[in-house]
């Protein structure tokens, strides 16, 4: 039972890191993101691999 509820805890928390994640790659301003090389359109799949390592 403990292994079920440490899974879904590790789950809510790297949902959690995603959420925030994301919103800080999309406050960026274009120019930062210009600097950085990236778009603001790839955010998502950012988030995941910072996140999840995809």
């Amino acid at each position: 039972m403990s292994a079920l509820f440490s899974r879904m805890f590790s789950a809510v928390e790297k949902r959690a890191r995603y959420a925030h994640t994301l919103n800080e790659i999309a406050r960026l301003s274009p120019r930062l993101c210009c600097d950085l090389g990236i778009c603001p359109e790839e955010a998502p799949q950012l988030a995941r691999r910072a996140v999840y390592g995809h």
